[in-house]
């Protein structure tokens, strides 16, 4: 995954000696796909989501309340249910993210590379997230949606939504957006993988796997 990512987000690297404003917005870009890959490896998989302290998808802010409420009246297990099967769903979509991020990274312009280069150890992930995070959350809302649907996380969510509106105590309908919720944690969880890998490759140099990153980010340690 990691090589294909890379190779198809990356293009030519120049054939100068110095860091010239192509190899700058090339090795961003590789150093990008390479945190798209390692992030979505690390996610696409059982409990990528649900097996993380940090990732873990709980009810949507909303919908708190809701699963609260439900536990008091001895339906755990079906907000138990319908957590799990958001996990799985937001498991089973990042592996689907790879073209649309692929994509994102190939449309970045190299104008601004070079002070990417020498800003903070996450210039270019914080660069890349405000350049494309809506039209990234569009592009993979459907994705988000079919993997809820096929992990039966709509109809164990839907569940729950009806047995708390059907309280008695329920005053205030809700039905929170699953899909947009999805989406978002999903995404800002691939971004986090993307920063975590630059953030390595600008400080680790055994994690400048091709030359292009050992010469452009190198020169980008020594030039500080």
């Amino acid at each position: 995954m990691s090589k294909a990512v890379s190779s198809a987000a990356s293009g030519t690297t120049g054939g100068t000696a110095g860091v010239s404003q192509t190899d700058a917005g090339n090795a961003i870009k590789e150093a990008l796909a390479n945190g798209v890959s390692k992030g979505i490896a690390s996610l696409n998989k059982t409990d990528g989501f649900f097996g993380s302290d940090v990732y873990k998808l709980l009810l949507p802010p909303d919908a708190v309340k809701i699963g609260n409420t439900l536990r008091s009246v001895g339906l755990g297990s079906q907000v138990d249910k319908a957590i799990l099967s958001i996990n799985r769903a937001a498991e089973k979509a990042v592996g689907f993210a790879a073209p649309i991020f692929v994509d994102a990274i190939k449309e970045m312009t190299i104008t601004d590379a070079l002070n990417l280069l020498k800003g903070s150890d996450s210039s270019a992930t914080v660069y890349f997230k405000g350049k494309t995070t809506a039209k990234l959350k569009a592009a993979f809302s459907p994705v988000v949606k079919g993997a809820l649907d096929s992990t039966s996380a709509t109809k164990y969510y839907g569940d729950i939504v009806t047995s708390y509106n059907k309280l008695p105590t329920t005053f205030n309908k809700v039905n929170p957006d699953l899909q947009d919720y999805v989406t978002g944690m999903a995404v800002n969880a691939l971004f986090d993988q993307i920063k975590v890998e630059e953030k390595n490759i600008r400080a680790n140099p055994a994690a400048r796997t091709t030359d292009l990153l050992k010469k452009v980010f190198g020169s980008a340690i020594t030039t500080k």
